[in-house]
């Protein structure tokens, strides 16, 4: 049951993204193309991070395809669709901004996404003595509540989309804000998630995360300087 509330969740995330993207398309019809190149990068994204991050070392496990078949990961997800934009608009010669829109679009999709984790019991944080914000696993161990808090922020960014729309602040900036807020976030959040450290003290995620500050950053300076090629100031 809680597997398929979770499939249901993920292609509720696609449809609701599509309705919104299939609008915009109205104004330019190869926006549904780029849509499509996000997806389909995302989807080859968030698989190969969690290949790199952790899937590797389930390899001997007696589960191991399941675990490689149904493992992906956002930060993952969010690199792979960053560039899944940048290479589609290219290919398309669409030179205008969508990352305005990505901004809304994204944090919905990952928030339909952690109330997928939640119902599945995925995702995990790191046990910690029993307290009010703990959430107990399916065996009863007592966690922190590492999908809800990443749902909390994703809202909240979701927010802070919406009143930097409603006061015209950092217009083209949007998405580029969310990576580096996200990429903060996801960084000191994974001391707090059940995830293998495999760089020392760092899990292969952080590394991601990093990835995805660095983006978001580069994308910010770019075009605050007006960069003078707007098609590779894209997303």
């Amino acid at each position: 049951m809680r597997s398929t509330a979770y499939g249901w969740l993920m292609l509720a995330g696609i449809f609701v993204s599509l309705l919104f993207w299939v609008r915009l398309a109205k104004r330019d019809e190869r926006l549904v193309l780029v849509y499509v190149g996000a997806l389909v990068s995302a989807f080859l994204g968030a698989k190969l991070m969690y290949l790199f991050a952790e899937g590797w070392l389930h390899w001997h496990d007696p589960d191991r395809w399941l675990q490689l078949a149904t493992g992906k990961s956002i930060v993952g997800g969010l690199l792979g669709g960053y560039a899944g934009v940048e290479i589609t608009k290219k290919l398309l010669g669409y030179t205008r901004t969508t990352g305005d829109w990505f901004a809304l679009v994204v944090p919905v999709g990952i928030v339909l996404g952690r109330v997928g984790c939640l119902l599945h019991g995925c995702c995990l944080g790191r046990v910690c003595e029993p307290a009010w914000f703990t959430m107990n696993d399916a065996t009863g161990v007592a966690r922190w509540p590492a999908a809800l808090v990443e749902l909390i922020f994703n809202v909240l960014m979701f927010g802070v989309v919406l009143l930097l729309r409603w006061r015209r602040l950092l217009p083209g900036q949007h998405f580029h804000v969310y990576l580096m807020t996200y990429g903060v976030f996801r960084f000191f959040h994974e001391y707090l998630r059940a995830t293998p450290d495999v760089f020392g003290p760092f899990s292969g995620y952080q590394i991601g995360a990093l990835g995805i500050f660095t983006l978001g950053l580069a994308g910010f300076l770019r075009r605050r300087r007006g960069d003078p090629r707007p098609e590779r100031a894209t997303v």
